[in-house]
């Protein structure tokens, strides 16, 4: 009997003890919650540890896109060129002239500034004949000449005229098989082949 009384404290102090344990052990694991909110900063924390200006994947791949883009002009021609970079590949790209012809044809005839408005009514970068103003004095066979062109306030959108003055040069380059004969034929009348070879030797001096 005296055993038993002995053991029955020992039996609870036991217990006791595994549930202070249990307790003790319960309170130093994290919650569900807590795991969650460690893995969250754990994340911000690998943000925060990327390379410093390191920017995020969609604006990786816009600076590459934007990369894709950039000019294949030859350096030599001016800033003022230089800036319808995109207008003239997208030319050259629709037109198959090469873009930098069309630079040399821009800067003989405007020098790169798109409102130049010529004596004889050409306008915009590729000093392009338009249908209206001067132009529509110069009369054909058939009447106007320029009847089917652009206005002058169409033309002095950068790029209309220089996809328009692209195309005419490109189909003068089909239909007479060189660009010294089509540059003839694209350029003041009065000039003739001098203005072609002008051009010509603007795009060989600026490869």
């Amino acid at each position: 009997m005296l055993r038993r009384i002995i053991l029955l404290p020992a039996v609870l102090i036991g217990c006791m003890f595994v549930i202070w344990v249990g307790t003790v052990a319960a309170a130093q694991m994290p919650s569900q919650d807590g795991i969650a909110l460690t893995m969250t900063a754990a994340a911000d924390n690998e943000v925060l540890k990327a390379p410093e200006g390191s920017p995020p994947q969609e604006v990786n791949a816009e600076i590459l896109s934007i990369g894709d883009q950039r000019c294949h002009l030859p350096p030599s021609y001016p800033e003022d060129i230089q800036r319808w970079c995109s207008i003239i590949e997208a030319a050259a790209d629709q037109t198959g002239v090469p873009s930098s012809l069309i630079a040399a044809v821009m800067l003989q005839e405007s020098g790169g500034e798109p409102l130049s408005y010529s004596s004889s009514g050409a306008v915009g970068l590729m000093q392009v004949m338009p249908r209206d103003g001067l132009a529509s004095a110069f009369m054909c066979v058939n009447g106007p000449c320029f009847a089917s062109r652009p206005t002058i306030e169409e033309l002095q959108d950068p790029a209309l005229n220089v996809a328009y003055g692209s195309q005419l040069l490109a189909d003068l380059y089909a239909k007479h098989g060189s660009y010294r004969e089509a540059l003839f034929r694209y350029g003041p009348i009065d000039m003739g082949y001098y203005y072609a070879d002008l051009v010509l030797n603007i795009w060989g001096n600026y490869q």
